[in-house]
Formats: structure tokens, C-alpha cells, sequence
């Protein structure tokens, strides 16, 4: 998988597990905002992941 595309699947799991977590607080379901606190860190690990390829790649294409 591309660095873009790590980053963009990272914004998009961080987005719907914010909703989950803030419908979750809002109906009371502490399942639905453990498994939204999960996707949100999830997707910020993919984020990292993309920036790391990046870096790596920048790297290689400079050397």
C-alpha cells in the first residue's frame, strides 16, 4: 500500500471512530465508544505508517 494511501485510510478510521465514540457517549454505549477509541488509534498508527513510507521513500529517491 502506498504512503497516500496509509494516510488517507488513517484520516478516514480516525473520522469514524470519532463518531463512534461520540455516538457512544451520547446513547451510553461504552462498547461502541471503546471500539471508536480503537479505530481512531488504529487509524493514527496507519497515518504514521504512511509518513514513514514517505520519509523511507524520500530517502531512497535523494540517495
Amino acid at each position: 500500500m502506498s504512503s497516500t494511501a496509509d494516510k488517507v485510510k488513517g484520516l478516514a478510521n480516525e473520522a469514524i471512530g470519532n463518531v463512534k465514540q461520540g455516538v457512544g457517549k451520547a446513547t451510553g454505549n461504552t462498547q461502541l465508544q471503546a471500539e471508536g477509541k480503537l479505530q481512531e488509534v488504529k487509524g493514527e498508527a496507519q497515518q504514521a505508517v504512511g509518513k514513514v513510507k514517505e520519509t523511507v521513500k524520500k530517502t531512497i529517491d535523494e540517495a
